[in-house]
C-alpha cells in the first residue's frame, strides 16, 4: 500500500508541475481525479499521509522569470464532490450561491486610490507571480475605479473558446495549446506583454477579499453587486437553497455546450458572510465553499483503428477511431490521442475496449484502455507523401513527424520558408497568398514559383491583386534567381539544417551543389559541428528521387553567386552563443555573420561544445548565463569579443 501511495504522490506532483508551471498537461482531468481520489482513500485506510502528498498542498512551487509576490491571505483549494445530494447536505437550511467554476487562471487584483496597483497569480497559494504589466491589457479589467481606498478581489483570467480556436489556428502544431486554460496561463505569464494585445484575455471576479472602509456583514451577493457597480464582470451565479439547487445544477449543465467559456464544474458557497466567517478552514480547504465537478459520462466502446493525420508543419497526429457512441447528447466516433507518448501509455490496439468521455463535457477523450493489447504500430512512412517519419521530443512528450519538406500536407509552410528572408528572400509572397496559389493549382512544389508568370491574367484578377502587385511579385521572383548557394540549401527546408549549417556545408564542398548531393553520411559527419542527426537528414533528403527531380528543375532558373574562398579562419573550431542586447553590432545576425565569416560557428543554446557565451549583461540570471556558469564556459561581453578576436 505504501509503495502505491508513493507512486501516486510522485505521479500527481509531476502532473501538477506540468499543469501549473509549464502550462500543459500530461494527463487528463479524469485521470488526475481518479488517481487523486485513490490516494485520498489509501491515506484514510492506512492513516498515513506522506509529507509531499498533493492532498496536503494548495498548489505547486512557482518557478519563472516573473517577480514573486507573497499573498496577504493564503489562497486555498476547494473540496470537491460529483454528487448533487452532497451539495444539498452541504447547504442544509442555509442559502448558497451556485456559480460557474471557470477553467482558467486565478488572479488577485489590488487597487489603491482608485488605480490598479497589482495583479498576482495564485501560484502555490502562498506565493504568486506579478503579472500587473499584462493584466493592464486584459480586455475587461478596469484600470481606474470609483473607489479611492484599498480594494482586493479575486477572479479568474480566461480565454474564450472562440478566441482559443482563432489563436490555435495560427500556431504551428508543436506550439498549439491543448485547451483554453493552458493558453490563458501561457499568455498572462508572458514576460513580453505584446502578446496580450493580440489575445482577448478576460477577467471574471468571484470574491471580494477587502474593501477598506466598507462593512459587508450580510450577504456575499452584496459584495458581488458592489464589484459589478465598480465595472468588474462577475462570474455568473445564482442564489439557491437545498430545495432548488438540483434544478439549478441541471440548468448550468444544459448551458455548457453553448457556453464560450470553459468550465470544469460549479462552485457552491454560503451566501451568509457571518456564517462563512464562523466556519474557518482546514489546512487545505475553506469550510464555506465546495466545488461540484461534472460527473463524466463514460461509455465503453471498441477501438477500430488509429489514423495518422499529417498537419501543415509535418506533425503527424494519432486519432483514435472507435465504434460510435452517444455521450452528453451527441454521437462521437473519434478522439485525438495527442501524441506518441500518450498512445504508448494507453497501449492501444485494434479491437481494444476503451472508455470514452468528454473533457469538460465538450472534447472527446479516451479515459482508459481496458484491454491494452498495444498492437498499434507507429508508421515509418507518411500516409500523405510516403516520406520517412521520425520521432522527436517535444515539451509534452514524443511526437511523430514527416521528414519530407515537400509533403503536400505541409507544402504551404514549406513554400513560405523557401520564400523567407534568410532563404530565397522573395518579398511580397505571404503565406496567405501561397495558400491561394496552391488551392488554384498554380503551385504544387517550390520550382513552380518560377512559372507563376504563366498565370498572369488569373493572378491579376484575384482579390488583393492587380497589375502593380503582380509586377512587384514577379520582380521579386526574378531578383531571387541570383543568390548564394547556402541560402538555397537553407530554403530547401531540410530537417535540422539552419542557415548556419547550410553555410558550413557549402564551405566544406566549395559551393558545389553536385558535391553536396553526392556527400555520404560519413563525409557529412566530418564537418565541424555536424552530428549523426544532421548528417542523416541531409543524406536522406538528397537520396530521395523526388527531391532531386525538384532540385534539378529549380536549378534551371537559378544562378549562384561565386564567392571568393575565405582564407581567414581566426575563429575556426570555436562555437559561440549570442544573447541579450548588442551595442557595436547592429543586431545578432550581423555579429553571427562576422563570426561565421571568420570560420566560427553560432548556435542557439549553450552546451558543453560551446566555446564562449557573448552577453553584455554578464551578471544576468538568464538561463543561458546559468548554463554557461554550470558548464564553466566563459561569458564575454561584445567589447571583450572584439578585443580578443577582431583587433
Amino acid at each position: 500500500m505504501l509503495n502505491r501511495m508513493k507512486y501516486l504522490v510522485e505521479l500527481l506532483n509531476k502532473a501538477s508541475y506540468h499543469y501549473y508551471q509549464l502550462s500543459h498537461e500530461i494527463m487528463s482531468d479524469y485521470e488526475y481525479d481518479k488517481h487523486y481520489d485513490e490516494l485520498v482513500a489509501l491515506e484514510k485506510e492506512s492513516g498515513t499521509v506522506l509529507s509531499n502528498s498533493p492532498t496536503q498542498k494548495v498548489g505547486f512551487e512557482v518557478l519563472s522569470g516573473l517577480t514573486k509576490v507573497k499573498h496577504d491571505k493564503k489562497m486555498l483549494s476547494l473540496d470537491k464532490t460529483k454528487d448533487i445530494e452532497k451539495l444539498k447536505d452541504f447547504l442544509g437550511d442555509k442559502e448558497g450561491i451556485l456559480s460557474w467554476k471557470l477553467d482558467g487562471l486565478t488572479i488577485v487584483l489590488t487597487y489603491e486610490n482608485g488605480t490598479l496597483k497589482s495583479a498576482v497569480t495564485r501560484g502555490n497559494g502562498e506565493i504568486g507571480e506579478d503579472i500587473t504589466h499584462n493584466a493592464k491589457l486584459f480586455a475587461n479589467i478596469p484600470l481606474k475605479i470609483n473607489f479611492d481606498k484599498r480594494l482586493v478581489l479575486r477572479g479568474e483570467g480566461i480565454i474564450p473558446y472562440s478566441e482559443f480556436y482563432r489563436i490555435n489556428e495560427k500556431l504551428p502544431d508543436e506550439e498549439k495549446y491543448k485547451n483554453p486554460r493552458n493558453l490563458c496561463s501561457g499568455t498572462v505569464r508572458q514576460l513580453n506583454n505584446k502578446v496580450l494585445t493580440e489575445r482577448k484575455v478576460k477577467f471574471y471576479a468571484f470574491t471580494l477579499v477587502e474593501a477598506e472602509g466598507k462593512n459587508f456583514t450580510e450577504n456575499k451577493t452584496d459584495t458581488l453587486d458592489f464589484l459589478s457597480s465598480l465595472g468588474f464582470e462577475v462570474v455568473e451565479g445564482y442564489v439557491v437553497t437545498k430545495e432548488t439547487v438540483e434544478e439549478r445544477v441541471l440548468w448550468f449543465e444544459k448551458r455548457i455546450q453553448e457556453s464560450d467559456v470553459a468550465s470544469d464544474g460549479l462552485v457552491m458557497t454560503y451566501n451568509s458572510i457571518s456564517y462563512s466567517n464562523s466556519l474557518g478552514e482546514t489546512a487545505k480547504f475553506p469550510k464555506d465553499s465546495i466545488a461540484f465537478k461534472w460527473k463524466d459520462e463514460i461509455v465503453d466502446t471498441k477501438l477500430i483503428d488509429v489514423l495518422w493525420s499529417t498537419s501543415r508543419t509535418g506533425l503527424i497526429n494519432p486519432i483514435a477511431v472507435f465504434e460510435p457512441v452517444e455521450i452528453e447528447g451527441t454521437t462521437v466516433n473519434r478522439a485525438s490521442v495527442h501524441n506518441v507518448s500518450i498512445l504508448e501509455e494507453l497501449k492501444l490496439g485494434k479491437g481494444d475496449t476503451v472508455s470514452v468521455y468528454k473533457a469538460n463535457m465538450i472534447i472527446p477523450q479516451i479515459a482508459e484502455n481496458k484491454t491494452k493489447s498495444g498492437t498499434i504500430t507507429i508508421p515509418d512512412k507518411c500516409a500523405v507523401c510516403g516520406g520517412d517519419t521520425e520521432i522527436r521530443m517535444l515539451k509534452e512528450g514524443k511526437a511523430l513527424y514527416c521528414t519530407n519538406p515537400n509533403c503536400k500536407a505541409q507544402i504551404v509552410l514549406s513554400l513560405a520558408h523557401y520564400c523567407g528572408r534568410n532563404a530565397m528572400n522573395i518579398e511580397g509572397i505571404s503565406e496567405e497568398t501561397l495558400n491561394k496559389f496552391v488551392e488554384k493549382g498554380f503551385i504544387e512544389y517550390y520550382p513552380d514559383i518560377y512559372t507563376l508568370y504563366e498565370h498572369k491574367d488569373e493572378i491579376i484578377n484575384m482579390e488583393g491583386f492587380g497589375e502593380k502587385s503582380y509586377a512587384n511579385m514577379i520582380n521579386a521572383i526574378e531578383n531571387s534567381k541570383e543568390t548564394n548557394l547556402f541560402n538555397f540549401i537553407y530554403a530547401l527546408g531540410i530537417n535540422n539544417v539552419g542557415l548556419s549549417n547550410a553555410k558550413l556545408i557549402c564551405k566544406k564542398y566549395n559551393n558545389s551543389i553536385e558535391e553536396i548531393i553526392s556527400a555520404t553520411e560519413e563525409d557529412l559527419i566530418s564537418i565541424e559541428g555536424f552530428g549523426e542527426v544532421i548528417a542523416r537528414s541531409i543524406n536522406r533528403y538528397f537520396n530521395n528521387q523526388k527531391n532531386i527531380e525538384l532540385l534539378q528543375t529549380a536549378l534551371k532558373y537559378l544562378k549562384f553567386i561565386q564567392e571568393e574562398t575565405k582564407t581567414e579562419d581566426t575563429l575556426s573550431g570555436l562555437t559561440f552563443v549570442i544573447t541579450g542586447d548588442l551595442n557595436t553590432f547592429t543586431n545578432r545576425k550581423e555579429l553571427q555573420e562576422k563570426i561565421e565569416n571568420l570560420g566560427g560557428k553560432v548556435t542557439g543554446s549553450v552546451t558543453k561544445k560551446t566555446s564562449y557565451l557573448i552577453n553584455n549583461d554578464i551578471m544576468s540570471s538568464s538561463s543561458k548565463n546559468k548554463k554557461a556558469k554550470e558548464l564553466d564556459i566563459p561569458i564575454i561581453t561584445e567589447e571583450k569579443f572584439i578585443e580578443m578576436f577582431l583587433k
